[in-house]
């Protein structure tokens, strides 16, 4: 699972992709604000918004309808690299300090540090 916090997604599946066919020719992209590892699924800002019913508290005095972003699946976004702008898959790779990075499958670029080096023994 190579998407983390902050990365900008583009949906190419469900409800919220781009449909050229109908004449809808915007691509939906969006910042990672969280990642569910364990669901496999992540919740993109701007894209699958619910509404959360809530009765009054003290928090939340006037209580109301609150709009929020609900997890998708993360094989229905797909990355898009910083360095190009295309969307991509991101590979692994490790440097010959030790440490592992995200790259472009792409245009190669590095897109950030997966693990830090191994400890030597």
């Amino acid at each position: 699972m190579l998407i983390k916090v902050n990365d900008r997604v583009e949906i190419i599946a469900g409800e919220y992709r781009s449909k050229p066919a109908q004449g809808a020719d915007k691509v939906v992209q969006g910042k990672v604000l969280k990642v569910i590892p364990s669901a496999g699924k992540v919740v993109v800002e701007g894209v699958n918004k619910m509404y959360k019913h809530v009765k009054p508290s003290q928090r939340n005095p006037q209580g109301g309808r609150l709009v929020r972003e609900a997890p998708i699946q993360m094989s229905n976004v797909m990355y898009v690299c910083s360095a190009c702008g295309k969307r991509t898959r991101l590979g692994a790779k490790t440097l010959d300090s030790g440490v592992k990075v995200r790259v472009c499958k792409k245009c190669n670029a590095d897109q950030g540090e997966i693990a830090p080096a191994r400890k030597s023994n």
